[in-house]
């Protein structure tokens, strides 16, 4: 068996700083600190952290008053920050700057009397956090039903922003709808589907063809993984979603010849390398880099302002 190793793959900056910004909190305030929601959407991180004596919470009710509390890298809406500080909470934000980015936008586009229509998975963590900055302004569309369904005067100023971690050719679909339906739609300034996801995505696309299956390391709630396996399959390669070496089904790679691995932007390598590691002992495969590092990998995001006061504070 070959085994290409796409590049790029795993952690992305937004998940790098979430998951350094909880290390940090814990280190100055000690354990137990809560994090509202994952901190990324992987089990294996989420797991880690519960050891080190994080405690998870879907509700700022959980959460007994004069405690620390983290957001997680998908943002929170206005009123989980008014909830938070009436129980008088720290609160230290790990939203991703790219999903802030959308945020601000809504935010914006909303004071400018915009009716906004949001594209994405109307349940996931990034687009309730969205919607909760104008829920009176925005209409979340997952579909072209939904497109078609949207009733909006023609006489409104319409604009329209995406999730984040959403398949690029999904996205574009939509966005051609939306322009069909609203010639005079707006557009983000910047693309709001995020380069992780992009790179990501682009990686598959370009080496999926060479393989006979595609395996991608990512936990099932991780909306950034499971696009990249519907794009292998759209691709007309057999795809499976993995969280752990333990999830790999043999009778998958029966007469695999090429099997190619990536893995969501939440997934730490540390799995991946458990996954190559059997297989190489089981099937004799040899392992190869593929694709190429684009130079927006490189980016890095600094900690929080939330963070940095809190690092201050402990210092004086």
């Amino acid at each position: 068996m070959k085994i290409l190793l796409a590049n790029p793959r795993g952690f992305c900056a937004g998940v790098n700083m979430a998951i350094q910004t909880v290390e940090r909190v814990l280190q100055l305030r000690g354990a137990p600190i809560y994090v509202y929601h994952e901190i990324v959407h992987n089990r294996h991180v989420v797991e880690s952290f519960k050891d080190k004596g994080a405690v998870f919470v879907d509700s700022i009710a959980q959460i007994p008053p004069n405690s620390t509390v983290v957001y997680s890298a998908h943002g929170v809406c206005p009123e989980i920050r008014r909830q938070a500080a009436a129980r008088n909470l720290e609160q230290v934000d790990a939203t991703c700057p790219l999903v802030a980015k959308v945020h601000v936008e809504a935010v914006r586009y909303a004071r400018q009397k915009y009716t906004i229509v949001l594209i994405g998975h109307r349940d996931h963590d990034e687009v309730v956090g969205t919607v909760g900055e104008a829920p009176d302004s925005i209409h979340v569309v997952e579909d072209l039903a939904d497109v078609q369904s949207l009733d909006i005067p023609d006489d409104h100023a319409i604009a329209y922003l995406t999730q984040t971690t959403l398949s690029v050719d999904d996205a574009e679909v939509l966005v051609t709808a939306l322009r069909e339906r609203f010639p005079r739609i707006k557009s983000p300034a910047k693309e709001d589907i995020c380069y992780a996801t992009t790179n990501r995505q682009l990686a598959v696309k370009q080496l999926a063809p060479l393989c006979d299956l595609v395996l991608v390391v990512g936990s099932a709630n991780s909306s950034n993984s499971r696009r990249l396996v519907e794009i292998a399959e759209n691709r007309g390669v057999p795809a499976r979603l993995v969280e752990d070496v333990d999830a790999v089904d043999h009778e998958w790679l029966r007469g695999v010849g090429t099997l190619l691995i990536t893995a969501g932007a939440s997934a730490p390598e540390e799995v991946v390398r458990r996954i190559v590691d059997m297989l190489c002992d089981r099937y004799d495969a040899t392992v190869e880099d593929a694709g190429q590092e684009p130079r927006s990998e490189n980016l890095e995001f600094g900690a929080p302002r939330s963070l940095r006061q809190l690092d201050s504070a402990s210092h004086r």
